[in-house]
C-alpha cells in the first residue's frame, strides 16, 4: 500500500465523533467509518450476522430478520462479558474491512490522508496502526445529555453505556491530536481546521521522506 497518511479518530459515545469526521471530509479526507462497517457486517448474509444471532439468540430480531440494535445494546451495556463477547465477535471482520477499503482508498490516490473513525479503537489497540491518533471529547455533563437525546435512554442507560467505555481522560493521554467539542459548532469546526492543517503537513513531510528514501534505494 502507498505510504499514505492513516490517521485514527476516536472518542466516547456522544462525544461529537461524527462531527469531527463529517468536517473532515469536508476538507478533503478520506473517511472510513468503522462503526458504519460494523453495521453492515451484522446484517442478513454476513457471516457475524450468523454468529452474533447464535450468541445472542432470536431475541434480538426484528420480524424482518435484521438485528433490533436497541434490543441487543440493552444486552451487552448491562452486561459486560455480553459486551466483551459481542466485541470479540464483530470486530475481527470490521479490521479487516477497514484494511481492505484503506488500500483501496491509497490505490486511487496515493498522497490521500486516510482517516478511520471508530469508537473503540484505542480499546482494541488498533489505533497503533495508524500514523497518529485525534481524540474527540465534550464536558461530561454536555455527553450525558446529549445521548439520552441523541438515543432516547433513561439517565440510568445512558450512565451504564458511558461506564461502560475506557474513561476519556485515557484517552486524551494517547492523542496527537485532541478536539474539545464541548462549544459550539463554529468554535469545533475551528480545532479541526487547525488539526487538518497540521495533517496537510504531515502528509506532505512523510511523501517526502518516502520518495528521498525509494530514491536512496535505486
Amino acid at each position: 500500500m502507498p505510504a499514505v497518511l492513516q490517521v485514527g479518530l476516536t472518542g466516547n459515545i456522544a462525544s461529537g465523533k461524527s462531527n469531527a469526521a463529517r468536517v473532515f471530509a469536508e476538507l478533503g479526507a478520506r473517511i472510513i467509518d468503522a462503526d458504519r462497517i460494523a453495521h453492515e457486517i451484522m446484517s442478513p448474509g454476513h457471516r457475524v450476522y450468523d454468529k452474533v444471532v447464535e450468541a445472542f439468540g432470536g431475541e434480538i430480531l426484528r420480524p424482518d430478520g435484521t438485528i433490533d440494535r436497541r434490543i441487543l445494546g440493552r444486552i451487552v451495556f448491562s452486561r459486560e462479558e455480553k459486551r466483551l463477547l459481542l466485541n470479540s465477535l464483530v470486530h475481527p471482520g470490521v479490521l479487516v474491512e477497514v484494511q481492505r477499503r484503506m488500500a483501496a482508498a491509497a490505490e486511487e490516490n496515493a498522497r490521500a490522508i486516510i482517516i478511520v473513525d471508530a469508537a473503540l479503537m484505542i480499546e482494541t489497540g488498533y489505533y497503533r496502526l495508524h500514523d497518529c491518533l485525534v481524540v474527540v471529547a465534550c464536558q461530561p455533563g454536555l455527553q450525558l445529555s446529549r445521548l439520552m437525546n441523541r438515543d432516547g435512554l433513561t439517565l440510568e442507560e445512558a450512565r451504564a453505556r458511558i461506564a461502560s467505555q475506557m474513561p476519556v481522560e485515557e484517552k486524551l493521554a494517547r492523542a496527537d491530536y485532541k478536539i474539545d467539542a464541548s462549544g459550539t459548532l463554529r468554535e469545533t469546526r475551528k480545532q479541526i481546521e487547525a488539526i487538518y492543517r497540521e495533517l496537510v503537513l504531515r502528509e506532505r513531510r512523510q511523501a517526502g521522506a518516502s520518495r528521498t528514501q525509494h530514491g536512496g534505494d535505486r
